[in-house]
């Protein structure tokens, strides 16, 4: 009876696990795959993947079949029309180790034909988005993402700016085209592209993509295909299917090369799991140099009649998988750390780093975040430190490598002064910042300006940190209330300013003095004012005139606020200049007031239950859901039988195919505002 309950007991625990892994995979799927946001590494969600696998293969009696197991990849987008694929587009599985590869091979030859003879097809695993195309007569007619693997995202339009991918395939001589030809392949951009992309948003005052794939997925996944056009997209094309398939899979590679895709140059056909395992070897030297991202390689059996007899899984092919590649690492020196201003005044240290090679490019600076980073992993000048790229991106220190050290490593003095106006720096309570105490030193004003016109705040376009710097380092701005009495000829002696976006600059600086009272309040960085906090302040007084009047105990009295931003509020609109910038940017037709939607039980909104899900044209998800609220409506993560209205943005996800199911009423933004003012 013991052992019995022993068996229960461990049961219980490892099905808990399985149904954690199962909610945190979910979670970073969503934001991976719907947000292009990950929070974790490729590392990590492929170790709970492996883990989850485990307890299921322990328990295939419990396993559900909504289980991030039993499927493909991400689900089709609400934005584009539902299209079913001629066969399955599968996913990988994946192997880390040459001993999982080996028994991949063991597994193939065991569901052939004994004595049969196999030989496989290598190939880089791009990384980027799977796509197939559609061929009739040689004309391209349809494409689609993966979505679940069945039915996908209907993606043609975008998929027609991508220059690699012919619009009508070349003819070979001697070959007659296939009246029907499905082309599966990956797109992907380039990396000198993706940089060029961030460092356009960075100038824009726009997030970063935190990867290629990610930018990618997002640009294919562009309602505007003007917008997929100007992202450098890519195409290589790695498998044919049905009629144009070749009785072997290099045989069908050749093809697609003569009929006008790029195939890439990196495939090689081996005789046997030793000669893959080689490849994969010596394919890790090489990727580092190639011009787009790899995260490991594609190992897939030849013959295409020996793949048909392996078949699939259901969620991935028998006959193929995927070797990914650890992590790269590097070591070096940690020469020094330099100290930046950021808008807020907070001191931020980063890494300057002997240069190393990492992951195909060389790093010199890396983030440390803030000084309890410092302090927790011990970190000295002339220490020798591991580093890693955090999305195959941004270089981060992983550790110090003590057993290194010779004893001249020195430890790092902490600021007392501001690197930039020489004043005091402090450290208040908990806090984990160091903040300069100078509220008018010059780093503030510059971070504080690009804060101003960043997407969020006052939404200028065209004024990123690159303009906002060439505005101040010529003198014609000191503040955001300077940017409204720009001429057209002062911003013409700009470097790299022309007519035309000179024009656009001007007229988007114009456009933001419509902004309503809360952009204005998010946009002046007050200390802890965040855009709900803004928007909570603009309901509740309606005017910049009555805010200027409250008193902090008034203040604190409003829900979500509390006596601390209260004070932060009251002290910022206390100090004469910032009393003095107000007035300059009231005199320059800013919008000093806030119009609320109407909170009573006539707005349709009131009562409701209501999910937001995807990313919405203008409005970021917490100021959409502030907006809801204050018409009295109530938000929920999460959809159910008991849901009113789904508000669902570009690349929205399971939700909406949830609330589809359920047949809940779904609204895009421009519907959800027009609701809103109750028209």
């Amino acid at each position: 009876m013991a052992e019995m309950d022993l068996f229960a007991d461990t049961r219980a625990e490892d099905l808990a696990e399985a149904e954690r892994l199962r909610k945190e995979i979910r979670h970073n799927e969503y934001l991976y795959y719907v947000l292009d946001a990950p929070e974790i590494t490729d590392a990590e969600y492929d170790r709970m993947m492996v883990r989850l696998r485990e307890i299921e293969a322990e328990y295939p009696d419990s396993v559900p079949a909504d289980s991030p197991t039993q499927r493909v990849g991400g689900r089709a987008s609400s934005q584009f029309t539902e299209v079913r694929h001629l066969e399955p587009l599968l996913s990988l599985g994946n192997v880390f180790s040459a001993e999982e590869l080996r028994a991949f091979d063991e597994r193939v030859k065991g569901g052939l034909p004994e004595g049969s003879r196999v030989e496989y097809v290598m190939e880089p695993k791009i990384d980027g988005l799977a796509c197939s195309l559609i061929y009739e007569n040689g004309r391209l007619v349809r494409a689609a993402t993966r979505g679940d693997g069945t039915v996908g995202e209907n993606v043609t339009a975008n998929v027609r700016t991508i220059r690699s991918i012919p619009l009508v395939l070349k003819a070979p001589e001697g070959e007659t085209l296939p009246e029907l030809l499905d082309v599966r392949g990956e797109v992907y951009m380039p990396r000198h592209a993706f940089m060029q992309l961030n460092e356009q948003r960075a100038e824009r005052g726009e997030s970063e993509f935190a990867n290629p794939r990610n930018a990618a997925a997002g640009s294919l996944r562009q309602l505007d295909p003007q917008v997929t056009a100007s992202r450098s997209l890519s195409f290589f094309a790695y498998y044919l299917v049905g009629e144009g398939a070749r009785e072997k899979h290099s045989e069908s590679l050749a093809a697609l090369a003569r009929y006008g895709f790029k195939v890439s140059e990196n495939y090689k056909v081996v005789e046997n799991i030793d000669a893959a395992i080689k490849y994969i070897a010596d394919f890790n030297e090489l990727r580092q140099g190639l011009a787009y991202d790899t995260d490991g390689a594609v190992i897939k059996v030849n013959d295409v009649y020996q793949q048909r007899i392996l078949g699939a899984t259901g969620k991935d092919p028998r006959w193929a998988t995927a070797y990914k590649y650890p992590p790269e690492q590097a070591e070096t020196t940690l020469e020094d750390i330099d100290w930046r201003v950021g808008r807020t005044g907070v001191l931020t240290p980063t890494a300057v780093l002997t240069p190393v090679k990492l992951s195909g490019s060389v790093v010199s600076r890396a983030t440390l975040h803030n000084e309890d980073f410092i302090r927790s992993k011990d970190i000295r000048i002339g220490d020798r430190v591991l580093i890693n790229k955090a999305g195959e991106i941004i270089p981060e220190v992983l550790r110090v490598v003590t057993e290194k050290r010779t004893g001249a490593e020195k430890e790092v003095e902490i600021p007392t002064k501001c690197p930039d106006c020489g004043w005091s720096v402090e450290r208040k309570g908990a806090e984990a910042a160091i903040r300069c105490t100078n509220p008018h030193c010059p780093a503030l004003g510059r971070e504080g300006l690009i804060h101003f016109v960043s997407r969020e705040a006052m939404n200028i376009e065209g004024c990123g940190p690159s303009v906002i710097n060439a505005l101040l380092d010529a003198g014609l701005v000191r503040d955001a209330a300077d940017l409204y009495s720009l001429k057209k000829e002062d911003v013409l002696k700009l470097e790299r300013m022309g007519e035309k976006s000179a024009d656009k600059l001007l007229a988007a600086i114009a456009a933001s003095k419509a902004n309503e009272l809360d952009k204005l309040l998010f946009a002046l960085g007050i200390r802890h004012v965040g855009a709900k906090v803004a928007r909570t302040l603009a309901v509740e007084f309606g005017s910049m005139e009555a805010l200027l009047t409250a008193e902090a105990d008034q203040l604190a009295a409003i829900r979500d606020i509390g006596a601390v931003i209260a004070e932060s509020v009251v002290t910022w609109l206390s100090v004469p200049t910032n009393r003095d910038l107000m007035e300059r940017l009231a005199a320059a037709g800013l919008t000093m007031t806030f119009t609320a939607p109407a909170s009573s039980e006539d707005n349709p909104f009131f009562g409701k239950t209501l999910v937001f899900t995807g990313t919405m044209p203008t409005l970021g998800r917490a100021e959409a859901k502030t907006m809801a609220q204050d018409v009295g409506a109530k938000v929920s993560g999460s959809v159910s039988k008991k849901t009113d209205y789904v508000i669902a943005g570009a690349e929205a996800g399971s939700k909406l195919e949830k609330a589809q199911a359920l047949g809940v009423t779904v609204l895009d933004e421009a519907e959800f505002l027009k609701m809103l003012k109750g028209e």
